[in-house]
């Protein structure tokens, strides 16, 4: 361990979290250990687990000085909290250690590049720079090098404020390569290449991708990766305005489709989306799994959100399901990790029931849930609106609505309980094939996980209706066909 400090926040939170009943969290999503918790950082596979560090303010539950939490899981599901791994303790970091990455070296260590934060003399605002920490899965020694990229290495015309979020990467000769988040003195989006031989040394390379005031303003959190023939850049811009059917105003994210030119090392976009169209996601980072797939997580919240947060808990945040990534017909495609059908038990099935009206099926309840309906129209009095409520009892529900007419679903939270007048709707424009519509739902104690048409679109929400709601209710205005399939999640 590098200083006293990070000594005593390690002993804090352990005595702190120690008080926090496992009911108290959700049962398959990561939450911060105690206190605050943002951006995932150093997603990686190391020693043979699954690395997670995330952005953390332990002693309370709002934003403070950043420090890295840690947790590792053999199955992307079930995790295992660390001590903390970084603590703001140096000259180079100590106004934060703020997002990053994480990647084994040649010789078997596992290297921590990330975001410090000091200050100036002058104005008091942060400077931004690179720094590394190398360690061995549960200690990290901070780089006495450090930083190791500065805003020497911007080119002209960057900010020094607006500097962050290293997202490491081996290129196919082994070369150490990372892509950072910066902005221009117009406050535009930019995202800048470098290279190192040996994870220390880096090299400005180009500006690997530009805005041009089109997605928001300062881009954050760049993930950069080839799938499925294709070259992805996933990034998570500031400040955006609404798109109909496309972005939401606010903090939101972007994913862009295209080619890479290796010899220029520009990428050139050829299709943007939004990553996930619900209230509470932010923050994505990726690893590429041992198998070949490429799994993506992200912060389960959102700038523009966290006031309805429930405050009284000595936790606030939570990761969103690992997603599994694929491009089908031009579109970036999510799906739950597979892992998840280990935790299923409890099945339920109801094939072709046909209603009008409202209906509840037995068996059909649950907060710790996998989900799949699949609805189409009947041929005599077909419906418009269907939706299912969840989260249910007398008092309160969540519920998703689809127009088929309009092809368009609609998410909605107000009736979930919520105190605040805060964010609780998302309407987004579906494809639909005659009017069918395939929803699977992830239901955990305090979020909901929607992945509509087999993932073509994502939907991911925080809930914090009590968790003794447990009801589902299926709602049409007219004739409909439903198929649903329910397993209860949990570990044995």
């Amino acid at each position: 361990m590098s200083s006293k400090v990070i000594s005593d926040v390690r002993e804090y939170e352990e005595k702190a979290a120690a008080r926090i009943p496992d009911s108290d969290r959700p049962l398959f999503h990561l939450s911060s250990r105690i206190g605050w918790m943002n951006d995932p950082n150093g997603f990686s596979k190391y020693n043979g687990v699954y690395h997670l560090f995330y952005q953390y303010y332990p002693f309370t539950n709002q934003w403070g000085p950043m420090h890295w939490g840690h947790a590792v899981s053999k199955n992307l599901l079930q995790w295992q909290y660390l001590p903390v791994a970084l603590a703001p303790d140096t000259e180079a970091d100590f106004g934060g250690c703020f997002s990053g990455s994480a990647i084994e070296t040649d010789d078997g260590k596992h290297l921590l590049l990330y975001t410090g934060v000091k200050t100036t003399d002058i104005i008091g605002q942060f400077i931004q720079q690179q720094c590394v920490a190398v360690g061995d899965g549960l200690d990290y020694e901070k780089y006495e090098g450090n930083p190791v990229i500065d805003i020497s290495d911007l080119p002209e015309g960057f900010s020094k404020y607006d500097f962050r979020d290293p997202k490491i990467f081996r290129e196919n000769d082994g070369t150490y390569a990372c892509v950072v988040a910066a902005c221009d003195q117009e406050n535009d989006g930019k995202i800048l290449y470098f290279r190192s031989e040996d994870g220390f040394k880096w090299n400005f390379v180009s500006v690997l991708a530009e805005n041009n005031h089109r997605f928001g303003t300062m881009w954050e959190c760049p993930d950069f990766f080839e799938l499925d023939g294709r070259y992805v850049l996933l990034t998570s811009p500031m400040n955006m305005r609404y798109v109909a059917d496309k972005y939401s105003p606010g903090n939101g994210t972007l994913c862009l489709i295209g080619s890479f030119d290796k010899r220029n090392v520009k990428f050139t976009e050829e299709s943007d989306q939004a990553i996930d169209y619900g209230i509470d996601f932010y923050a994505t980072q990726t690893l590429l799994t041992e198998d070949g797939r490429r799994i993506m997580i992200g912060w389960m919240q959102n700038w523009d959100s966290i006031a309805f947060g429930n405050k009284l808990k000595p936790w606030f945040g939570q990761m969103t399901l690992p997603r599994e990534l694929h491009i089908r017909n031009g579109l970036l495609c999510q799906e739950p990790v597979r892992e998840i059908e280990t935790l299923r038990n409890g099945m339920a099935v109801y094939e072709n029931v046909r209603f009008n009206g409202s209906i509840r099926l037995h068996g059909i309840v649950g907060r710790t849930v996998d989900i799949e309906i699949t609805v189409k129209p009947a041929k005599a009095k077909p419906f418009n609106e269907f939706s299912i409520r969840f989260a249910e009892n007398e008092d309160v529900f969540t519920s998703l609505t689809y127009n088929r007419k309009k092809s368009e679903i609609a998410f909605n939270r107000k009736n979930s309980g919520a105190t605040s007048d805060v964010v609780h709707t998302r309407r987004l424009r579906i494809p639909t094939k005659n009017g069918e519509l395939k929803v699977r739902l992830i239901l955990d104690r305090y979020s909901v996980e929607c992945f509509i048409n087999d993932g073509e679109q994502t939907l991911t929400s925080v809930l914090y209706t009590e968790a003794d709601a447990t009801g589902f209710s299926f709602h049409s205005d007219g004739e409909v066909l439903m198929d649903v399939v329910k397993y209860d999640l949990g570990f044995r």
